[in-house]
């Protein structure tokens, strides 16, 4: 076959008729690089796995072999800025792993959430280090079943929280480190974004464009109709088997330096104030209470940290602490002994009132970039800053607040050494969900 810069993508879902797994070789397979240089590889060929591959591809050290993408038709990512890099595709992201896993050191994973677990664990399960889009995983038994085997194996992760390497975050995690704003007393986290839908089910199916392998996209998931626009290419964030809603999606980054900052750890107990998930969709306008046991940087022996989603905000006599500053769209108001910090997202911090912080001078931190920083640990130059040991622990207590708003005011008492719930069974058995017939995967199923 041919060169996939040089391939027309018509002609091209045509040969594979409409779907079928096969890959596109080039005419000369890569040969095994020298250790100076990293093979990688990519679940997903556009939208966020897009961005990273190209992220990847922008360091001199990297070898971009091979992508694995459901949906021919989203290929122009790697057409219009890789078409010279020999990349070979697969659609059967399986046939992928079997055919160049002995050519390869590390893959990224970027496609819908429900998929994210079985593509890193099948992965890390032949050596292959990992770089996986937040959140982590689906479900908080895949999460922690991810941390203890990169564990295991001594894998370099990353998950995929960018702004985590960047001078706001970083800055931000100083200042309340610094002790700045006194020990922290509380924290109300938000975003704007509303990945929920009220609506039922519709009541009907739709052509499946020849583009895509339905059955691929699925994954581990049970069959359903297709729906045009229902699921593929981005809806897919407001259905529970398949996102995480806006908290899955926005809470990893949001959470991530609050988490950071305050070195929290499991929390004790999650709260939803918000409304619940209906079958087959996430709510929107989430209010989630968790309380977590304190630590050095707060102020009693428990913290209380809210989440609020959509229209759902911090309450007024939190937002007047702002003064004059704006609420951002998303971002933190953290509560100090000595002041307030607001960290829109993503921005640099603000410390509050201004009158008493005029002369603050903001630390300085030039950040960094979280790809380049996933490959240079991998090649020993450096460690990563959110492998799955911090990333792990940090998607499960989000995750917790996806299952929360499945029991509308009511405590949930998390065990976490333990993963269930201590006064509900019914939850805990949300932590984990079955794969369908024949999609087991090795380490999770």
């Amino acid at each position: 076959m041919r060169h996939l810069g040089s391939t027309n993508r018509r002609d091209f879902i045509k040969l594979l008729g409409g779907g079928v797994a096969v890959p596109m070789f080039v005419p000369k397979l890569l040969a095994a690089p020298p250790s100076s240089r990293v093979r990688h590889a990519s679940f997903g060929a556009a939208g966020m796995a897009g961005s990273d591959l190209l992220s990847f591809a922008a360091h001199p050290d990297v070898d971009i072999v091979c992508v694995s993408e459901v949906d021919l038709s989203r290929l122009d990512m790697i057409e219009k800025h890789l078409s010279d890099r020999k990349i070979k595709v697969y659609q059967d992201w399986r046939e992928m792993l079997d055919k160049e896993g002995k050519n390869l050191d590390t893959v990224n994973v970027g496609t819908p959430d429900h998929m994210h677990a079985p593509m890193a664990m099948s992965a890390m399960q032949v050596g292959l280090h990992a770089y996986v889009q937040k959140p982590l995983a689906h479900d908080i038994y895949e999460v922690r079943r991810l941390t203890e085997v990169a564990r295991e194996k001594q894998l370099v992760t990353q998950m995929g929280i960018q702004i985590h390497s960047t001078a706001y975050y970083r800055i931000a995690v100083q200042v309340i480190q610094s002790g700045a704003i006194g020990k922290v007393k509380e924290v109300h986290t938000w975003s704007s974004k509303k990945w929920g839908d009220l609506e039922p089910l519709p009541e009907r199916s739709d052509p499946v464009p020849s583009s895509l392998n339905w059955d691929l996209w699925l994954g581990v998931c049970a069959p359903r109709p297709y729906l045009a626009g229902y699921y593929h290419p981005g809806n897919w964030r407001k259905r529970l088997d398949f996102g995480t809603g806006t908290f899955g999606d926005m809470g990893c980054h949001i959470f991530d330096p609050v988490y950071k900052s305050l070195e929290l750890t499991a929390p004790i107990s999650v709260r939803s104030e918000g409304p619940a998930p209906n079958r087959w969709n996430w709510s929107i306008n989430s209010v989630i209470h968790y309380v977590f046991p304190g630590t050095a940087y707060t102020a009693d022996k428990t913290i209380a940290i809210y989440w609020y989603d959509g229209d759902q905000r911090p309450p007024e006599d939190v937002q007047t602490l702002l003064g004059k500053q704006a609420m951002p769209d998303q971002g933190s108001i953290f509560l100090g002994e000595k002041g307030v910090m607001l960290l829109p997202h993503v921005a640099l911090p603000v410390l509050l009132p201004e009158s008493q912080f005029k002369d603050y001078k903001l630390p300085r931190d030039p950040g960094t970039s979280h790809n380049k920083q996933f490959i240079d640990a991998v090649l020993g130059r450096t460690k990563t800053s959110t492998p799955f040991d911090y990333s792990g622990p940090l998607t499960e207590s989000v995750l917790l607040g996806g299952v929360a708003t499945r029991f509308p005011h009511q405590t949930l008492e998390w065990d976490a050494a333990g993963l269930r719930f201590t006064n509900s069974t019914e939850a805990t058995q949300l932590l984990r969900r079955e794969y369908r017939k024949g999609w087991e995967v090795k380490g999770l199923s």
